[in-house]
């Protein structure tokens, strides 16, 4: 599957879906973001039931600010409307694939519940 370009306009109704949205905070003048981008579509292409979205963070200064990105590249995983993952830092392959299989693996009830105390 293709990424998909998040932007303020969209982001609340990608987000909010049930199953898994990776979102790639990134701008264009950021190297380590060069060397994740390929990485992170990569993966989009083994996950057909992922939602990879990408944040341009000088497109959309509003989301970073809202997400208090300070740093980029950062990972957000988000699953069934819950942030789940959020880290800065340019993942290799192999620790990419971890976050989806832990991601994945996640008891969404024990993760509200403990939300909520």
């Amino acid at each position: 599957m293709a990424t998909v370009t998040l932007t303020a306009e969209n982001f609340d109704e990608v987000a909010q879906g049930d199953g898994i949205v990776l979102v790639d905070f990134w701008a264009d003048w950021c190297g380590p973001c060069k060397r994740f981008a390929p990485v992170f579509e990569k993966s989009a292409g083994k996950h057909e039931d992922i939602v990879f979205g990408k944040v341009d963070t000088e497109a959309e200064p509003a989301l970073s600010e809202r997400f208090g990105i300070r740093s980029i590249p950062t990972l957000m995983a988000i699953r069934d409307g819950v942030i789940v993952f959020a880290e800065p830092g340019a993942l290799p392959e192999p620790v990419l694939e971890n976050v989806i299989e832990q991601v994945r693996g996640l008891d969404m009830e024990d993760v509200r519940r403990r939300a909520e105390s």
